[in-house]
């Protein structure tokens, strides 16, 4: 074959190599604002990527879940740090996310520290609902104590002090719910020590004495109508906004002011 005669030889293959682009240039920080019950209001970042075309980006965070520890939400509480709260994106404000309360969850290392061999381990669930609707599935845990007066080694309660217990359980927490709305129950959830849990000891102790009594697990199962002034009074910005407004509002109108009077700033 001749040279030069095919003209591809000579050079490289077709298409070549793309540019690698970081896929992190595309994507921009949005602020996680906890509700106002917790301390710490911020509680984190979260990335998205930037609205293009049909995919915006506020859309893609609306539903989003966050688990955050109770310990940083609450100040930096490390007697707090088995807890995990679950948040869940509302609303997007500018860069910021509106947050509510969308569950709650103990470690799996705090829950088998507690375990303990010759005791009885009594568990109850039940579904309750806040004066505001929110439907909540709250999950208690408790454990027998060992009378320290008593000879034997085991502690066990009997089938029918087990399902004495679990009646107080349920009657205690579904009580406690129906009292209030929403953030009365997460103030009451996140507390330290939790008065629910120091109610069900308390109550239990006539039937038979417990310790290491939790609320181990709360899942959101239903939600009411969706209302932006309900979430924007959860997370009280709805007054700073305004008084914020109106200072840059004042402020401009006193520029104007000098600069029509000719005096100088």
């Amino acid at each position: 074959m001749a040279i030069g005669k095919n003209k591809r030889l000579t050079k490289g293959k077709k298409g070549g190599k793309k540019k690698a682009v970081d896929p992190f240039l595309r994507k921009e920080l949005y602020a996680i604002k906890a509700p106002s019950m917790f301390e710490n209001r911020n509680a984190g970042k979260t990335i998205i990527s930037r609205t293009q075309g049909t995919k915006i980006a506020s859309e893609g965070l609306k539903g989003r879940v966050f688990e955050i520890s109770l310990a940083e939400l609450n100040g930096g509480d490390e007697s707090q740090g088995f807890r995990k709260i679950r948040l869940v994106c509302e609303d997007v404000q500018g860069t910021n996310v509106m947050t509510n309360f969308h569950g709650m969850d103990m470690t799996r290392d705090k829950l088998n520290s507690l375990i303990r061999k010759w005791r009885t381990l009594i568990e109850a669930n039940v579904d309750v609902r806040t004066s505001d609707g929110y439907v909540l599935r709250i999950f208690a845990i408790a454990f027998t104590k060992k009378n320290s007066k008593d000879p034997k080694a085991t502690a066990y309660a009997q089938t029918g002090q087990v399902r004495a217990i679990r009646q107080k359980m349920f009657q205690i927490i579904s009580e406690e719910a129906s009292k209030g709305d929403l953030k009365d129950l997460v103030q009451k959830l996140i507390a330290n020590p939790e008065p629910i849990a120091a109610e069900i000891e308390k109550k239990a102790n006539t039937i038979y004495p417990l310790e290491n009594v939790f609320i181990r697990k709360v899942k959101v199962m239903k939600k009411p109508k969706f209302d932006l002034t309900k979430l924007m009074e959860l997370h009280g910005d709805a007054a700073e906004d305004t008084g914020a407004k109106a200072d840059k509002v004042a402020a401009a109108n006193t520029v104007q002011a000098l600069k029509g009077a000719g005096g100088r700033l």
